[in-house]
């Protein structure tokens, strides 16, 4: 790998950074409850709804301050939720 690549490859590993403790809790948070409850007919939409939201604010902050917010802005407009109901 070259420079350019390494460095490239550094940055969007650490754009991200901050908030990847987050989306690890809620990725085993999620991956605990599909396998362990909604393979087996067990449905609760309450279910890590709490590592979700941090999850969510974190990335939000993380967007606002890299000035990306207003993509998520018009994907909203345009008919995307980004919420999690």
């Amino acid at each position: 790998m070259g420079k350019k690549e390494d460095e490239k490859e550094k940055k969007s590993s650490v754009s991200t950074s901050s908030c990847s403790h987050l989306r690890s809790a809620y990725h085993q948070c999620f991956n605990k409850w599909y396998s362990e409850k909604f393979l087996k007919g067990e449905w609760d939409k309450e279910e890590c709804v709490s590592e979700w939201q941090k999850y969510k604010a974190c990335l939000s902050e993380h967007l606002e301050v890299k000035k990306l917010a207003r993509f998520l802005e018009e994907e909203a407009d345009a008919g995307f939720s980004t919420s999690a109901e």
